[in-house]
């Protein structure tokens, strides 16, 4: 119940500054618990598994928290699950997924180990839609909680779904692919989204050049 209630409260706070509030009153704390998510990955993953705050919960296999590097320099953040994933609890691990990894390795030259993933997110929309703003915002918390614990200098949105929540903005992707976006503690990158790729090779180009820019940035402020 306490964690019901903690998440609840953490999704309104979001909620309220993705309407344009930049302060919102202390919430009460109610029989002593903390709105605070916990200040460790695993513990974090704990709590993600056992979530139940969105309709999405109703129809998942597994959750998929996230894999990487926990002390990762770069971060990519993509929209939800697919199909295998939700089955294995990995993200990317299909086809965009095997993109993505040639994209880290041949592009950036980095093992793909050494990077974080996650997703707005953490259980499969159905059919692979694009998820509701009460789902992504219910999530938002967990992702944010995972970008203050890995603390990336650069963090990649795949798409402009991702962009979107990271951001509040609605532009295309195809408007702001490879601008540089300062987002405090982190630069902010959005490029396009493997499975939009694989639907349309010729922006492959587009994808490579942001990468390269990526890997300047990295190299920039290591």
């Amino acid at each position: 119940m306490n964690r019901l209630y903690n998440a609840l409260q953490l999704k309104r706070l979001y909620q309220l500054k993705q309407l344009g509030f930049r302060y919102v009153p202390l919430i009460e704390k109610r029989n002593g618990t903390s709105t605070a998510l916990p200040n460790d990955l695993e513990a974090l993953k704990r709590i993600v598994s056992e979530c139940r705050l969105c309709g999405l919960s109703k129809t998942r296999t597994k959750t998929v928290f996230g894999e990487g590097d926990p002390n990762a320099s770069l971060m990519f953040v993509g929209e939800g699950p697919g199909a295998q994933e939700d089955t294995t609890g990995r993200p990317f691990v299909g086809r965009a997924g095997e993109l993505l990894t040639k994209m880290i390795e041949n592009a950036i030259e980095i093992p793909r180990e050494s990077v974080y993933i996650a997703n707005i997110v953490k259980c499969r929309p159905p059919n692979n839609r694009v998820p509701t703003p009460e789902e992504a915002y219910t999530c938002l918390p967990y992702l944010m909680k995972q970008i203050e614990l890995v603390a990336p200098k650069v963090v990649v949105a795949l798409g402009a779904t991702a962009y979107h929540y990271l951001t509040g903005d609605r532009s295309g992707i195809t408007k702001v692919r490879g601008e540089v976006i300062e987002r405090g503690a982190f630069l902010l990158v959005p490029t396009y989204h493997p499975s939009y790729l694989l639907r349309n090779p010729s922006a492959k180009k587009e994808a490579y050049m942001d990468l390269l820019k990526i890997k300047r940035l990295l190299c920039e402020n290591c």
